[in-house]
């Protein structure tokens, strides 16, 4: 009896124990489900969820004619899903040799059997995200969408094509600096501009990240959810990419020829501000030019001769002299202070303001400035401010260095601080700064702020415009902005810049010649180095362009402003001028249909032909082939074309000599061809010969001349 109640007391101590313990337990789920339900609700979705940033497609750059300056390029990541829901083992092993032979014939990198080897492999591990090939092209990537298996899609064939951007300037290096560049976050992706535009308008141009979630679900498939990125704005600039090129061309073959440290040159519209051309290249270590600093916007140097301007302004607009006044250069020698101020010519005598300007003597200027306001150097100082030669014009780039004009106050002010500003020394300004006060003058003593970008589009349309924003309305008055065109019209008429003058347009301007200092030997020393200038508008008449450039520290032939930096304004003086419809009288169409001769008619589209044809009112025949490319010449006053026996849909590369870029790039392409361009103007040696079998993704290069 005993026995039976010890047994009975200790199962009833189990059963005790396990209710207690099964009470334990259910409080515990309790717990865990309404308690900290959210926190493990939280781990389990980490566990299996995983969220993909997608970026956003950056937004294009344009010049002012619609011209890409950079865009955001698609590349691919080909990768393949091996334990794609409805990739079954018939498909992948009836397909799986024919695919290998297309990946192999595709990217020629490995073979038929290497590939085959490689995908059995991946399906035999069960992976989920095979790569295949990455940075593939759009082209290649919807080539391999054709692919046996990859045909099928992402959930019966398991293709999966991972998109990123890489950012290219299609135009290379023109205006680079200008343009700016982007990097790339390595922790997100993200491309973030860090230079020029694309860094001052990253905002507009990044556009907005789209997150994709991937849910881990039945039969280990994962299920696809998020929102889609927002690509970013396009951006319109005031770049005419026509005029930067020549502007850099000629900028860089006379850097070449005298070999000097850097060049930059701008061209700005006189009334509206728009920079049309912008060019900065600095020499590197194995004598290569190239945009690797922006000197236009952010090297602030001592400007020389040209900064005469802004000193006979201050003294004109203060009533002390007119053009016509006399002044004694004293031989082109004057002492201030036992330092000798020269002319780079020395003679000479009285001279009035006017001659003093187109000849740019130093003597005359200091001289001029000197008697006026020794005994009141804040007269000046203040003029010069009121001209806003000391302030930030507030670009739409970043990086404009700070102007420094000296002032009583500085101790770095002597006696000799005066004359000496007053020809360009003791003063650091940028160039486009200066240019700037130039083409205030330019523009009648108004002066606006010069403008990088016009106008943000989205989806082709227009939806933010840029209007002329004006910083002064008068740095001088009406009078002195004529004596002051006068003064610049006689430097090319007589002056310094007398070889600037020509027949087709007019130019007023003025040269400059700076001596650089050099570390602490200063302007002495026996090494000696200079920063020739050229900075003026035209047509005088009616001045639509101003325009500098300065080339620092040429180390071959002359060193003067008017030979070294005046040749390439007027290159692209003239350029703009041959460009533009609005320097030249509309001629009669009766006087141009009587030309016994015509501009050469290129190869081209026989539909396009004949309608300039009708439109002009030309004599036009034409053989009796359906051909839709036809070759012409110009004979006994008609225009007769020929078949250029070019078939846009075959696999042959066509024959694009004599054609012009656009249709050459249409029939080329067309084939698949990738197509490198030099020069401009027609087509008139292509790498490729024609006849062959054309072969997706080769190389034809195109000359133009």
């Amino acid at each position: 009896m005993a026995i039976r109640k010890d047994i009975l007391s200790r199962f009833i101590i189990i059963y005790v124990f396990i209710g207690l313990f099964a009470i334990a337990v259910i409080a515990r789920i309790i717990f865990l489900q309404f308690v900290e339900g959210d926190k493990w609700k939280k781990l389990s979705l980490n566990l299996s969820q995983k969220d993909i940033i997608i970026q956003a497609n950056r937004g294009d750059i344009y010049d002012s004619e619609g011209h890409t300056l950079a865009s955001s390029v698609p590349f691919y990541d080909i990768r393949m899903d091996m334990e794609a829901d409805e990739l079954t083992d018939e498909v992948f092993d009836e397909n799986i040799d024919s695919l290998a032979i297309c990946l192999a014939n595709t990217f020629k990198d490995r073979t038929k059997d290497q590939f085959k080897k490689e995908l059995v492999r991946a399906r035999k591990n069960e992976e989920r995200y095979h790569l295949i090939k990455k940075k593939t092209s759009y082209t290649e990537m919807k080539l391999l969408k054709t692919f046996p298996i990859f045909k099928l899609g992402k959930n019966r064939g398991g293709f999966l094509a991972i998109p990123s951007y890489k950012r290219v300037n299609p135009s290379n290096s023109l205006a680079l600096r200008t343009i700016g560049q982007t990097n790339e976050n390595l922790e997100t992706g993200e491309k973030v501009g860090y230079s020029g535009l694309e860094k001052a308008f990253n905002h507009i141009l990044k556009g907005e990240k789209g997150l994709c979630l991937l849910q881990k679900g039945s039969g280990n498939l994962w299920i696809l959810d998020g929102a889609e990125p927002k690509d970013g704005k396009d951006i319109v600039t005031t770049i005419d990419i026509n005029i930067q090129d020549v502007a850099e061309t000629a900028l860089r073959k006379q850097l070449e020829i005298c070999r000097a440290d850097w060049g930059t040159v701008v061209l700005m519209e006189v009334k509206t501000g728009e920079i049309k051309a912008i060019a900065n290249l600095q020499r590197d270590s194995f004598g290569n030019y190239g945009e690797y600093f922006n000197f236009a916007v952010g090297a602030s140097v001592e400007p020389g001769s040209i900064f005469k301007l802004p000193s006979l302004v201050v003294a004109m607009e203060d009533g002390y002299i007119t053009p016509s006044d006399t002044f004694d250069v004293e031989g082109g020698v004057k002492l201030y202070y036992g330092r000798e101020m020269k002319d780079s010519h020395k003679g000479g005598g009285r001279m009035s303001v006017e001659q003093i300007f187109e000849h740019s003597s130093n003597v005359g200027v200091s001289k001029i400035i000197n008697r006026f306001y020794e005994k009141q150097p804040w007269k000046y100082i203040e003029r010069l401010y009121s001209m806003k030669l000391n302030s930030l014009m507030g670009l739409d780039i970043p990086g404009e260095a700070n102007s420094v004009i000296l002032n009583p106050k500085s101790k770095f002010w002597s006696g000799l601080s005066l004359p000496w500003m007053s020809v360009g020394y003791s003063v650091q300004i940028t160039p486009l700064q200066l240019l700037n006060f130039y083409n205030a003058i330019a523009n009648n003593g108004k002066m606006v702020k010069p403008r990088f970008v016009k106008a943000i589009r989205e989806h082709g349309h227009v939806i933010k415009t840029f209007d002329v924003e004006v910083i002064n309305p008068s740095i001088c008055s009406q009078q002195t902005v004529k004596w002051a065109k006068k003064m610049m019209e006689g430097v090319v008429e007589r002056g310094t810049a007398h070889n600037l003058k020509n027949d087709h347009i007019s130019i007023g301007g003025k040269t400059g010649t700076a001596q650089i200092a050099i570390n602490s030997s200063g302007y002495g020393g026996d090494t000696k180095s200079y920063r020739a200038s050229f900075i003026g508008y035209y047509p005088t008449e009616n001045p639509s362009y101003s325009c500098i450039v300065m080339i620092n520290n040429p180390r071959d032939g002359t060193y003067y402003g008017a030979s070294l930096s005046g040749p390439v304004f007027k290159e692209i003086a003239e350029l703009v001028y041959a460009k533009s419809l609005d320097f030249h009288e509309a001629c009669k169409a009766k006087e141009f249909l009587t030309y016994a001769e015509t501009p050469e008619i290129k190869t081209g589209y026989r539909a396009y032909l004949e309608t300039a044809c009708k439109e002009l009112k030309l004599k036009y025949k034409t053989d009796d082939s359906d051909n839709d490319w036809v070759i012409s010449k110009y004979n006994n006053l008609r225009i007769k074309s020929e078949s250029a026996r070019i078939n846009a849909a075959d696999s042959i590369v066509p024959n694009v000599v004599g054609m012009g870029l656009t249709d050459a790039l249409f029939l080329l392409e067309n084939k698949g061809l990738k197509v490198f361009i030099t020069g401009r103007g027609v087509v008139r040696y292509q790498s490729l010969e024609p006849g062959l079998k054309a072969n997706k993704n080769n190389i034809v290069k195109i000359e133009l001349s």
